[in-house]
């Protein structure tokens, strides 16, 4: 067998797994997918893989039909002899149910790292986790890539005008990162999540007012947090406020929220694909030259630590 990357694509973002070939001018691997009338997902690799190098990649967003899409390919390409399987996973779904915060939960990030698992996964490379620690869920390598390269060259000439936000206290090591990266001061959010999807803005560590403002954040799911932190910001004299956010979820109304705001532009990476002019507001940036150099990297058995350096002060 010809030894090159085998790429192939899970339904959830095909023209993801396109660009990320075209990068490294490689054919896209063939496969067929069908779906019975009761629901059932079919897969068979149309090609030969037998001691093939095989990436999948698939992000699991909802439907959960991805993330079950994602396990019958990798026992698939495990069953057809395949030397390596990686899942690459460039949105990787349930990762903020990584701790058990309540009494009678699941802890559905650890499940959902096992289940890939025993599919058939040799390796997983993935992108900006909700908690970097869910790294520590697989039993097997993992590489944690951060999209902040992505996003940090749009303000690589920052002025002393520019603040960094965390819109949470949980975010502050990645909105540190981008801050050092950009030579920019950093500012906190602290708030409160009185019920899922809610969120109430308490106090803004640092200062703002007469200030160019850039949010930063792994995903952006209803909007609501980020909408709060908008209002907030503006309240406290922000003068442009921007977001880099990785993961556009973008459910319910959230479109709608992020028009209605004050909210000059939202840069995302196209990790989720999203409907063309969703918003005029929404500019999306492609991961793909980040994702294939950690394909042929991993592929050649070279480093990729560089790729996923983030300051860990």
């Amino acid at each position: 067998m010809e030894d090159y990357p085998r790429i192939f694509s899970g339904s959830s973002n095909p023209e993801l797994t396109q660009k990320i070939v075209d990068a490294l001018d490689l054919p896209l691997g063939n496969v067929e997918r069908k779906k019975f009338s009761d629901g059932e997902i079919w897969i068979k690799f149309k090609e030969n893989i037998r001691g093939g190098d095989v990436y999948i990649v698939q992000s699991t967003h909802p439907p959960a039909e991805n993330l079950m899409e994602l396990l019958i390919m990798l026992d698939a390409a495990k069953r057809s002899s395949a030397r390596r399987v990686t899942a690459v996973i460039p949105y990787f779904g349930y990762a903020r149910q990584d701790r058990k915060d309540q009494p009678r939960v699941a802890i559905s990030a650890k499940l959902v790292a096992n289940l890939i698992t025993t599919a058939g996964a040799d390796r997983v490379i993935t992108m900006d986790l909700h908690a970097a620690q869910i790294q520590g869920f697989f039993d097997i390598p993992s590489d944690h890539l951060y999209a902040s390269p992505i996003f940090t060259h749009l303000w690589s000439k920052a002025s002393e005008n520019l603040v960094v936000v965390s819109p949470d206290i949980g975010g502050i090591k990645l909105a540190r990162s981008y801050s050092k990266r950009l030579g920019a001061k950093l500012v906190v959010i602290d708030k409160r999540r009185p019920k899922p999807n809610f969120t109430e803005v308490m106090h803004i560590i640092g200062e703002v007012e007469g200030k160019d403002v850039l949010i930063i954040d792994d995903l952006i799911d209803t909007a609501g947090t980020f909408v709060s932190a908008i209002e907030a910001l503006k309240k406290e004299g922000a003068k442009r406020i921007f977001g880099a956010v990785t993961h556009p979820l973008l459910s319910g109304h959230a479109i709608e929220k992020i028009e209605n705001s004050d909210l000059e532009k939202l840069y995302v990476t196209d990790s989720i694909p999203i409907k063309a002019g969703a918003s005029n507001k929404i500019e999306v940036l492609t991961a793909s030259q980040l994702l294939s150099e950690a394909i042929i990297r991993t592929h050649n058995n070279k480093s990729i630590s560089s790729l996923f350096e983030i300051d860990k002060s």
